[in-house]
């Protein structure tokens, strides 16, 4: 489906209840969990990936209905934030991963890592923070009207589905510093290749929690509360300041809640920063891990010494 050239990794396939949950599975050491948006996947990694298998072990799902993963329809899965967060439990758990993990985030990434990070806060060493949120609308901001369409009405979801305008808008809008060329759209776009296979771009728009009645608003507004207990953490955020929905709002919520985080900020950056800057981004990550080596012992164990 895609040029090999692009995407030169081993396929590994998770059963979860008869379902095919893709994850790449390279490289040894510590882990790196790295978790896509909507509506990216694993492909989105592929140069990070590359850049730090000789060192890492690093784990990227695509999430159920994208990427490589099945497609099923809702009678067969929730499409919710907490059965994201389930699944992803489930992968780790199944791969023996219960520490020393560092989160690498972007868009719909951010809330499930968070989400699982707040179940077992003692797992997570370091994180790194792509255009992503792990909390609500920050006070002031507008739900963008083009995500409002999609999410609450029928021309919104037949756009979606009939015709892939989510992920055809978003790889031509995504990039501002290094729009990308043709293939890579395609290749953005391939997982998404018919209106059944589209169904989980839309959900994950529709699933996006704005009021008390959402069902996910209540999972959000837990992670929300207990972000606090990671501001210590390793932190590093990179930021494209031309996200049209991610933007400065969402980035100087991150720094107010993490203000010891590492910040690296691009003013003529899109949504896909790791597509649009990847050449600085990329390297700057590795430093990053460098900079900041896991203890032999981690903190929590240290403490039931």
């Amino acid at each position: 489906m895609v040029m090999q050239a692009y995407y030169p990794f081993k396929s590994h396939f998770f059963d979860l209840d008869g379902l095919k949950y893709h994850y790449l599975d390279e490289g040894k050491g510590d882990p790196v969990v790295m978790l896509h948006g909507n509506p990216s996947w694993s492909f989105y990694y592929r140069e990070l990936v590359r850049e730090l298998r000789d060192g890492y072990r690093t784990i990227v799902p695509d999430h159920i209905g994208c990427g490589l993963s099945d497609k099923p329809a809702d009678s067969y899965y929730s499409f919710t934030l907490k059965q994201r967060v389930d699944d992803l439990e489930r992968l780790l758990d199944h791969l023996g991963i219960h520490e020393r993990i560092t989160l690498v985030l972007h868009d719909w990434g951010g809330m499930i890592g968070m989400a699982y990070a707040s179940r077992h806060p003692e797992r997570i060493a370091r994180l790194v923070i792509l255009n992503t949120a792990a909390f609500h609308l920050p006070k002031g901001k507008k739900f963008p009207l083009a995500l409002k369409i999609c999410r609450d009405t029928q021309f919104g979801a037949f756009l979606v589905q009939t015709f892939n305008a989510f992920a055809r808008a978003a790889a031509r809008v995504g990039c501002k510093r290094k729009p990308m060329n043709a293939e890579l759209r395609r290749a953005y776009c391939s997982p998404y290749d018919n209106w059944h296979n589209r169904l989980a771009t839309l959900r994950f728009v529709q699933d996006i929690p704005l009021t008390p009645g959402d069902p996910s608003y209540a999972l959000v507004s837990e992670v929300d509360a207990g972000l606090h207990r990671f501001a210590d953490l390793p932190t590093a955020i990179f930021w494209g300041e031309k996200d049209f929905v991610f933007d400065r709002v969402f980035r100087d919520e991150w720094t107010r809640r993490f203000p010891k985080a590492e910040l690296h900020s691009y003013p003529d950056v899109g949504h896909y920063v790791l597509e649009d800057a990847g050449e600085e981004i990329i390297p700057l990550i590795r430093r990053f891990l460098t900079n900041h080596p896991l203890p032999t012992v981690p903190k929590w164990k240290q403490k039931q010494r």
